[in-house]
């Protein structure tokens, strides 16, 4: 335990130093709002989070966890890659497997100047065959979203995103929405609340809100706690996660 103990304070330590002139780990999670922000060149970034989700007394979810991989490859370009475990259990019985993976890219199109924010396109496709087959899809989805975010002061901000997805099985697409406020308590702590929705082309929209708090270790690590609650009928009951995010530099590209 001891030596457990020591290897993650060192690890700790070394993923916490400084690069001159590098801001501080940005994150797209907790909340489902994607940050425009780029991950610095040649850093490879982790985010994860265990989530569990309460659909409704019958289905419920674990995701053990769930990571969002990113490579920064250029000052405005950054690559992604979606993996997920996860266990499913309705009504008695528990479906534990891999889901379809993910890739896609984030780029930047234009810094914050006066009312207008700064903006990022992200796509992504996942992938069929290559999951747990009780997760698997029958054709490639693919989904995108803009993403964008004011400074409306030195600790809040306003961010919000526009999109669509597609699920794999079926070819209507979902448009999305997502609005958040982050106000930033101290210099290592800060605070989100956000609402955010699904509108599928044949269905009822889904809305729900949520909120958290993350904490910054140090400049490449950061931790975090959220929750939230659907808004209306058919979004699932509740969901509560826990994150754990970092990164550190290749110098692949230096």
């Amino acid at each position: 335990m001891l030596k457990i103990s020591v290897l993650l304070l060192i690890l700790i330590a070394f993923l916490g130093q400084k690069t001159m002139g590098q801001t501080p780990i940005q994150l797209d999670r907790p909340d489902q709002t994607e940050c425009p922000f780029i991950v610095p060149i040649g850093y490879i970034q982790a985010e994860n989070g265990l989530t569990f989700e309460n659909a409704n007394k019958s289905n419920q979810s674990l995701a053990y966890p769930s990571t969002l991989w990113k490579l920064g490859i250029s000052k405005n370009f950054e690559l992604r890659l979606i993996t997920e475990l996860v266990s499913v259990q309705t009504n008695s019985e528990t479906t534990t497997g891999i889901t379809p993976i993910t890739v896609g890219f984030k780029v930047n199109i234009t810094e914050e100047k006066g009312i207008i924010p700064t903006t990022s396109f992200i796509g992504h496709l996942t992938v069929p065959n290559v999951a747990k087959r009780d997760f698997d899809i029958n054709y490639f989805a693919p989904a995108y979203r803009f993403t964008m975010q004011h400074t409306l002061s030195r600790r809040l901000s306003l961010a919000y995103n526009l999109g669509t997805e597609w699920n794999g099985t079926t070819p209507e697409p979902t448009f999305l929405y997502t609005l958040t406020t982050g106000f930033a308590i101290t210099e290592k702590i800060g605070f989100y609340i956000e609402i955010y929705g699904f509108l599928p082309q044949k269905q009822p929209i889904d809305n729900r809100i949520d909120g958290g708090f993350t904490y910054l270790i140090n400049h490449n690590i950061m931790i975090d706690i959220s929750g939230g609650v659907g808004i209306t009928e058919n979004a699932p009951n509740h969901y509560l996660s826990l994150g754990f995010s970092y990164r550190f530099n290749t110098k692949i590209f230096k």
